[in-house]
């Protein structure tokens, strides 16, 4: 699949905001203490999503009700959906001068009843966009970080009605922003997250 920036100058994807605000303090510090274990920009990139992915539970694994979306609360509060860890996973590659783009999935929920949108991240690494999943594994989820070939979380199934969305966003789409932002906990969350883009 050919992804596509949705905006042509690369610098969107570098731009501190109000969701992925890696100028915050709570995100300099986290990504000055992963910074000073990476030798290189590839090595900080894996550190980083590895943090995420790892040491943010995805908040329905742990049953926490919290709604996160701004990327420092996340990290505050070491806690969130897909949606709010990617824009945690965003904002650390930014801190560090790194491309990162928001992208997203069409899935079924899981047990079948009904789609969901999944949100992932794009980092761009000598002239290439690369998705990562940071969402956080589990039995049956086995995301990691790869420049090689992608390994996420999962793999859409166009007869089922998934689909691989292939724009590459610089903010949140609206719809999923807007669910998170209403959202004033995680079971009212999970009814009113987008179906589809």
């Amino acid at each position: 699949m050919e992804l596509i920036q949705q905006n042509s100058d690369l610098s969107a994807y570098l731009a501190d905001d109000d969701v992925v605000d890696h100028g915050h303090p709570v995100v300099r510090e986290r990504a000055a203490r992963l910074a000073r274990e990476a030798e290189d920009s590839y090595e900080y990139a894996r550190l980083a999503f590895e943090y995420v992915r790892d040491a943010i539970p995805h908040s329905q694994d742990v049953a926490d009700p919290r709604v996160t979306w701004r990327a420092s609360d996340v990290l505050a509060q070491g806690t969130g959906i897909c949606h709010a860890k990617a824009h945690a996973l965003a904002a650390l590659l930014r801190a560090e001068d790194i491309p990162a783009a928001l992208c997203y999935q069409r899935l079924l929920h899981d047990g079948g009843d009904g789609y969901v949108v999944h949100g992932l991240v794009a980092v761009r690494f000598d002239g290439a966009w690369h998705r990562q999943d940071p969402r956080g594994n589990k039995p049956g989820v086995d995301a990691g970080f790869s420049l090689e070939g992608e390994r996420l979380a999962w793999t859409p199934d166009p007869e089922r009605g998934e689909a691989d969305y292939p724009v590459l966003y610089a903010e949140p789409h609206p719809a999923v922003l807007d669910a998170l932002k209403a959202a004033p906990d995680r079971p009212h969350l999970w009814r009113t997250l987008p179906t589809a883009l």
